[in-house]
């Protein structure tokens, strides 16, 4: 009784696994291996975009040059003067209520680097974006 319950069950794996090879197969990085990090070339000039899509005012400050700058909620901010050249760039950014912030970036286009700040549970949340001088992106 066990060889044709064992001889049904190998010829149902075999006609299975013929008639849908990507069963049995595995993938290789290159078909699902998702979405490449953001980099850009080193020395480029890069327009930060950066996008309050928090419902509190959030500050935006780059510590080697400029104040702290307001953003209200909905609003979009376009930073032009980061230089790629520079030795790791950084942006700080927080919530003026407190709130943990959860930083998105995405690469809209060949020389822009957009960066859309939401409200998160995760604690402490992200609070800087580095854009290090060989051109990877890092959020902190």
């Amino acid at each position: 009784m066990f060889r044709p319950l064992s001889f049904a069950l190998v010829a149902a794996t075999i006609v299975v696994t013929h008639n849908n090879p990507s069963n049995t197969l595995a993938g290789t990085c290159a078909s699902k291996c998702g979405s490449r990090p953001i980099q850009f070339t080193p020395g480029q000039h890069i327009r930060v975009e950066v996008v309050n899509s928090t419902p509190n005012l959030i500050k935006i400050q780059k510590p080697s040059g400029t104040g702290a700058i307001s953003l209200s909620p909905g609003q979009k901010l376009n930073l032009e003067q980061i230089e790629g050249t520079e030795p790791n760039t950084s942006l700080i950014f927080w919530s003026e209520t407190g709130l943990s912030l959860q930083a998105i970036v995405s690469k809209p286009n060949f020389g822009t680097l957009r960066l859309e700040l939401r409200p998160t549970w995760r604690s402490p949340g992200d609070r800087s974006l580095y854009i290090m001088d060989d051109g990877k992106i890092n959020v902190f």
